[in-house]
């Protein structure tokens, strides 16, 4: 297995103002992009939208788009729909979807975004929707709804000093940290766990995680990597 890894965090976010139909100033960090992995994968980023900020109401025309709210609370708007959202909801916006995202809680909202790359060709099963506390209802298969090669989204926690191992044979892995501590160890690279670090597992990489003595929590999706069978010819 290759030690490649993919390491990110919201450390320094960047600001982003005046975007068209938004309002306030977002914080936005990318935690991981196409280049360098096999899989159909967009962007993996996280968001922050402050105190009655807005993510303007636009018409996904190219991607599918996969978010975790992580902190906050606000109401996603879905083709004219509106679904309150809090911490732990997940939202999945089919291509072809208009949405747009309101922040009506006292603090910031944040969340987890993985884009991918669609088509307008009526692939979506289902549609859009949004999955009420992944911690509760469990593993949650995004391709049922959506299709496309996102086959698992979850949130995960590891007890004290609990151990897990994630390989990306046949698929690739990203791992955003949302509570407690711990570490990964990727062949010979070794990265600390805190909330707000990113590990994505590039095609034929694997890592293993430590949790620290508080636990560790994370959100965790794996997608299937076309190129696999390339990689292992």
């Amino acid at each position: 297995m290759r030690s490649a890894v993919v390491v990110a965090d919201t450390g320094t976010p960047a600001d982003v103002h005046g975007v068209p139909g938004a309002a306030g100033v977002t914080r936005s960090a990318c935690l991981a992009r196409r280049a360098g992995l096999a899989g159909a994968w967009e962007a993996v980023e996280w968001v922050r939208i402050p105190p009655g900020g807005v993510s303007g109401e636009h018409l996904h025309t190219r991607t599918r788009e996969i978010s975790v709210v992580l902190a906050g609370n606000g109401v996603v708007t879905l083709d004219g729909r509106p679904y309150a959202v809090g911490a732990g909801d997940a939202v999945l916006t089919a291509v072809g979807t208009r949405h747009c995202l309101r922040n009506l809680g006292a603090g910031a909202l944040e969340r987890l975004v993985i884009e991918l790359p669609a088509e307008l060709d009526g692939d979506a099963l289902v549609g859009s929707t949004v999955i009420r506390d992944l911690r509760r209802t469990g593993p949650v298969d995004p391709s049922a709804l959506l299709g496309g090669p996102l086959r698992l989204l979850q949130s995960a926690r590891l007890a004290s000093r609990e151990r897990a191992g994630h390989t990306a044979d046949g698929v690739e892995h990203t791992l955003f940290v949302t509570a407690g501590s711990g570490r990964a160890a990727a062949g010979d690279v070794r990265v600390p766990l805190r909330p707000g670090t990113a590990l994505t597992l590039p095609l034929g990489s694997s890592a293993d995680l430590a949790a620290g003595p508080d636990g560790l929590e994370y959100v965790h999706a794996e997608l299937v990597a076309e190129g696999a069978a390339a990689a292992d010819g």
